[in-house]
C-alpha cells in the first residue's frame, strides 16, 4: 500500500514538472533529484571502505548537469581532477579507487540525468515517455514476478528478480509506454515504438541489477528511505538512469 500511495502522490507532480512547468522550475527539480540520487550513491560508495566522494562530487555533478559546452571536454577534465585530488589522501593505495568512485558517480548520476534536458527540449513527451517506460516496467515486473516468478534471473545479485518478471516488464512497457509514445510524439512508427521501448526497458533492467550489485557490495537493502514502499531515490530511478541515454541516442541518431 505504501508503494501505491507514494506513486500516487509523486506522479502528478512529476507530470506537471516535465510537461508544463517552465524551464527554471524543471531545472531546479532536476538538480534536486540528481543531488538526492547522488547523495545516496555516495553513501553506498562510502560503505566500500575507500571513503565517500564528498562535496566535490556534488559540485562536479551539478556543473556537468548545466554545462552547455563540450561535454566530452568537461568529462575528461573531471576525470583528471578526480585523479589529482585522490593523490592528496594519506593512503595512496586507495587513491585510484577513490578517484574511480568520484568520477563514476558523477557520470552515472548527473551524466545520465543530463540527457533529460535535451529530451525535454525536443518534446516534453519524450522525457515523460522515458519515465513512464520504467514506471510501467517496474510495476509489471513487481506484480507478475512476485506471483509467477520461478526462474531466477541473477540470484547472486538480486535473488527476487525472475525471468518471468523481466518478460512482464518488457511487455508492460511496450503496451503502456509504447502507446504513450505513439499517442504524444509525432512521427514515430509502431515498429520504432516497440523496438525502442523494448531496448530501453532492457537497458533499465540492467541498470536495476547494477544498483542491486552496488547495494549487495555495500551490504544494505535499500539506497535510502525517503520514498516509502520504494526505498530511496536511487532505488526508484536506477532503471531510468540507464534508459535515458538509449532514448537520447535514438532521438539524436534517428529522430
Amino acid at each position: 500500500m505504501k508503494r501505491i500511495l507514494t506513486a500516487a502522490a509523486l506522479i502528478p507532480i512529476v507530470v506537471y514538472v516535465v510537461v508544463w512547468a517552465n524551464f527554471w522550475i524543471f531545472l531546479a527539480v532536476l538538480a534536486t533529484v540528481a543531488s538526492l540520487t547522488y547523495r545516496e550513491y555516495a553513501a553506498l560508495a562510502g560503505e566500500y571502505g575507500f571513503g565517500s566522494p564528498g562535496p566535490m562530487g556534488f559540485a562536479a555533478g551539478l556543473l556537468l548537469l548545466v554545462w552547455e559546452g563540450d561535454a566530452w571536454l568537461l568529462t575528461v577534465a573531471l576525470a583528471l581532477i578526480a585523479l589529482s585530488l585522490a593523490m592528496r589522501g594519506g593512503d595512496l593505495s586507495t587513491s585510484l579507487p577513490r578517484a574511480a568512485v568520484l568520477f563514476t558517480g558523477v557520470v552515472y548520476v548527473f551524466g545520465c540525468w543530463k540527457f533529460a534536458m535535451p529530451l525535454r527540449a525536443q518534446n516534453p513527451h519524450w522525457l515523460m515517455y522515458a519515465l513512464l517506460l520504467n514506471w510501467a516496467g517496474d510495476a509489471g515486473a513487481y506484480y507478475v514476478g512476485r506471483k509467477f516468478g520461478r526462474h531466477k534471473m541473477a540470484p547472486r545479485v538480486s535473488p527476487q528478480k525472475s525471468w518471468e518478471g523481466a518478460a512482464a516488464s518488457v511487455v508492460t512497457s511496450v503496451l503502456l509506454a509504447g502507446w504513450y509514445l505513439l499517442r504524444f510524439v509525432p512521427g514515430v512508427s509502431i515498429a520504432a515504438a516497440v523496438g525502442l521501448t523494448a531496448l530501453a526497458n532492457a537497458a533499465g533492467q540492467v541498470g536495476d541489477l547494477a544498483e542491486s550489485a552496488m547495494k549487495r557490495g555495500a551490504h544494505v537493502k535499500d539506497s535510502g528511505a525517503m520514498l516509502p514502499g520504494h526505498g530511496g531515490f536511487l532505488d526508484r530511478v536506477d532503471s531510468t538512469l540507464f534508459a535515458l541515454p538509449v532514448i537520447y541516442a535514438y532521438v539524436k541518431l534517428v529522430g
